[in-house]
């Protein structure tokens, strides 16, 4: 690990010195969806692990504004200045609108007016790529901060008469800010993939360019997110557990050498089987908060980063995973670079 450590040393890695987050203020329960589809608290919980989700109920207020409200949080936090931003990554798979990046309107509205900024389409696991994507511009040695945010409005392409979905997803924000490290802490080694088989299997059907809008599209309800969830399900566990085990091997990493196994938050069981299969057997390295936020897409892995936030020290090991439509799925190795309290 030693001569690992010093070679990490020997370059520029790209460190998270800051993360911020925001969820909407209204509370969809349990309770609340069993007056809606027919369903259950008990079933809910036995089969997803989540206990209510927050929903953006404001039609006129989009992803972006989630997005925004997130990065005000780091920037406050880290009493930053916004002009010094270089770059606004934002994985999102509910964009305001096609065409126009919300990204650009999301750093044009925080101040960051010297910035560049694109969206990042790869459904749950758009964080992560983003993340990685990020990570090459600070490693470059050019760019000095790139703000990373994961949101998604998720009630806006929900069924609320489907309940193999409407119990899963609820909206929210999360932003990481990444900075130069010449301390081999940060983005220490990523292990992405991606495999076309999930397109059928986990999507929005209409919309696009194969489907576009039409009265029969909006008529058969083809706008909104379906999902065959058996299938999915153990796609998702298979391919987080196999992008985790890679990045172990690939960085002569032990079992017990994980402090924290971040995973996104689409599923407790699914959570739990991955990491049997990793091996992290101590539920307190397992962080978990979906019973409170449900399914966010885009959003999941940085609203636990900040939920846990003042739990990690510098130079924990954390090990992020996550898995989405397409399908896309992976693992980051990741050194965290500062002592939150």
């Amino acid at each position: 690990m030693l001569f690992a450590q010093q070679t990490y040393m020997n370059k520029i890695t790209a460190a998270i010195t800051g993360v911020g987050s925001y969820v909407p203020e209204n509370i969809l329960s349990n309770k609340d969806l069993e007056k809606i589809v027919e369903t259950s608290d008990e079933w809910i919980v036995s089969r997803t692990g989540i206990k209510e989700r927050r929903i953006l109920k404001d039609i006129d207020k989009p992803t972006s504004f989630m997005a925004i409200k997130a990065a005000e949080e780091l920037i406050t936090k880290k009493q930053l200045d916004p002009l010094e931003i270089d770059l606004v990554i934002l994985g999102t798979a509910t964009p305001d609108m096609h065409v126009a990046a919300t990204a650009a309107y999301v750093a044009s509205e925080i101040g960051a007016k010297n910035a560049f900024g694109y969206d990042l389409a790869a459904a749950c696991s758009s964080f992560l790529y983003g993340m990685a994507t990020g990570a090459k511009f600070i490693e470059s040695g050019k760019y000095k901060k790139v703000l990373i945010i994961g949101a998604d409005k998720m009630s806006s392409i929900i069924d609320y008469q489907d309940r193999t979905t409407c119990i899963i997803f609820g909206d929210g924000a999360g932003a990481a800010l990444l900075e130069p490290n010449h301390e081999g802490l940060g983005l220490l080694d990523e292990y992405l993939r991606s495999d076309g088989v999930g397109r059928d299997l986990l999507n929005v059907k209409a919309g696009g360019s194969l489907r576009p809008a039409t009265d029969s599209t909006l008529a058969s309800k083809q706008h909104y997110i379906r999902q065959e969830g058996k299938t999915v399900f153990k796609h998702a566990v298979s391919s987080m557990a196999n992008a985790c085990e890679q990045v172990i091997k690939r960085n002569n990493l032990e079992k017990q050498d994980i402090d924290w196994l971040i995973a996104h938050q689409a599923n407790k069981r699914i959570i739990d089987a991955t990491a049997r299969k990793v091996g992290v057997d101590d539920p307190k390295k397992i962080l978990v908060n979906i019973e409170k936020y449900g399914n966010t897409t885009s959003a999941t892995i940085p609203l636990v980063l900040n939920d846990f936030e003042q739990q990690f020290k510098k130079g924990d090991t954390l090990l992020f995973t996550s898995f989405g439509g397409g399908f896309t799925w992976g693992a980051l190795y990741v050194k965290w670079a500062y002592d939150a309290s």
